[in-house]
């Protein structure tokens, strides 16, 4: 699995470790994600959680603007991970290499951003219109995403961009106020069936989960034996050793 690590640049993320303000912070925080098995970087500069408070797009994008030349001078891949165009476009001009296109590819100028560019698009799902209007998923989640998938990837193909997709069950954002048992379950059951995933042809991506309980980490076995692509991780190194423990 190809292992994309987090620095948050938004002061609001749940996972204080991947906070990083600061280019000298950010590139403090990378460096030891790759020694500890990462292979790229996700940055991020607004907060999808229903803690983390909506900011302007000039407010995020002033939160990435300096940490992008930092990071990308480590030589390896940065994603940058917004809904909005303004800031992929910009952090793409910066240097960012790939879109982790937050609001799913749900509108069409994210799609102009992204053929301007020969970058990959990480395309999750979303029940809503971005991480902070979302709806519950009542029917068979699997279903609902293949749905989602094949009206995204009709719209890459008007763009000439479905090669370059990759996509993403969407894991990582869930309805405001969602309890943690109903989104254990729906985990479990969207990690136990990624294989339904494959008849688009394309890579799969996950936000791997990171938080330390039996729950999480009975998720994370789940989802490493099915063996994606790539994966999202605040602590990378955790991920490793459940690969060794799963044989891969």
């Amino acid at each position: 699995m190809i292992i994309y690590g987090v620095v948050n640049a938004s002061p609001d993320s749940l996972s204080s470790d991947s906070i990083a303000t600061t280019p000298e912070t950010a590139v403090a925080r990378a460096t030891r994600l790759l020694a500890n098995g990462a292979d790229a970087i996700d940055l991020g500069g607004q907060g999808s959680t229903d803690f983390a408070k909506v900011v302007d797009w000039s407010d995020e994008w002033a939160r990435v603007e300096p940490l992008i030349p930092a990071l990308t001078a480590l030589g390896v891949d940065v994603s940058i991970d917004s809904w909005r165009p303004e800031v992929i476009q910009r952090s793409l001009d910066a240097g960012a290499t790939v879109i982790n296109a937050a609001d799913g590819m749900q509108s069409d100028k994210m799609w102009q951003v992204a053929s301007d560019f020969d970058v990959p698009i990480v395309v999750p799902f979303l029940s809503g219109p971005n991480p902070r209007e979302m709806e519950f998923v009542t029917s068979d989640p699997i279903q609902a995403m293949v749905g989602f998938f094949e009206a995204r990837l009709a719209d890459a193909d008007r763009f000439g961009l479905r090669s370059r997709c990759i996509v993403d069950p969407g894991t990582g954002f869930a309805p405001p106020n969602w309890p943690w048992e109903q989104r254990f379950e729906y985990q479990k059951i969207v990690y136990s069936n990624l294989d339904r995933l494959r008849h688009f042809g394309l890579p799969i991506y996950i936000a791997l989960p990171w938080k330390e309980t039996a729950q999480h980490d009975e998720l994370l076995d789940i989802v490493v034996r099915q063996r994606p692509e790539y994966g999202r991780a605040h602590y990378p190194e955790k991920i490793r050793r459940f690969e060794v423990a799963a044989g891969i």
